[in-house]
């Protein structure tokens, strides 16, 4: 059985370089053009000195995934503890539960009470994950800029049991 343990700590400035290059490993999941053509100004913000500059701004929390054997193997990125900004899983991770780890360690930290409604604009490729971390979808797949996303909210642990039990799917 594969090793899905990994410890997940508060990212620095240190870590910019090697965020840098899990992110832009993974871009090709949600550029339009799988060389990136047209999402310049995007990959621009993926960037080591990017990333350097969200991990100095109070407005970002970010967090690393490192395996025992000291390999990235994800990042978790909250904005103002209310918009999942970033979640990349490098791609030899992916479907081992890393992301669910990076996830539920974000929330844990950004919610006080119940969880808090949290937005997220989800690559079509991750839209299954999200889906099943609580989110839903908020509008049509957006391409712009060389990207595409679906816009989704996970609503707060209150609201989310209202919507389950006006549609029928109560837990009881």
């Amino acid at each position: 059985m594969t090793e899905t343990r990994m410890e997940i700590l508060t990212a620095s400035t240190r870590d910019a370089a090697a965020i840098s290059a899990l992110a832009l490993s993974v871009a090709h999941f949600f550029t339009l053009d799988k060389n990136g053509r047209g999402a310049e100004v995007f990959l621009q913000t993926l960037q080591p000195e990017a990333v350097a500059l969200r991990l100095q701004s109070p407005s970002f929390k970010t967090w690393v995934g490192w395996t025992c054997d000291k390999t990235l193997a994800g990042v978790v990125v909250v904005r103002e503890d209310s918009h999942l900004f970033h979640l990349f899983v490098a791609e030899a991770f992916q479907g081992l539960g890393y992301g669910q780890q990076l996830w539920q360690h974000a929330l844990s930290h950004i919610a006080t009470g119940p969880a808090p409604g949290i937005t997220v604009n989800a690559t079509p490729h991750a839209r299954g994950f999200y889906e099943r971390m609580g989110f839903l979808a908020t509008g049509p797949r957006v391409e712009t800029r060389g990207v595409a996303f679906i816009p989704m909210r996970r609503a707060s642990d209150a609201s989310s049991m209202a919507y389950k039990q006006a549609a029928g799917n109560t837990p009881f």
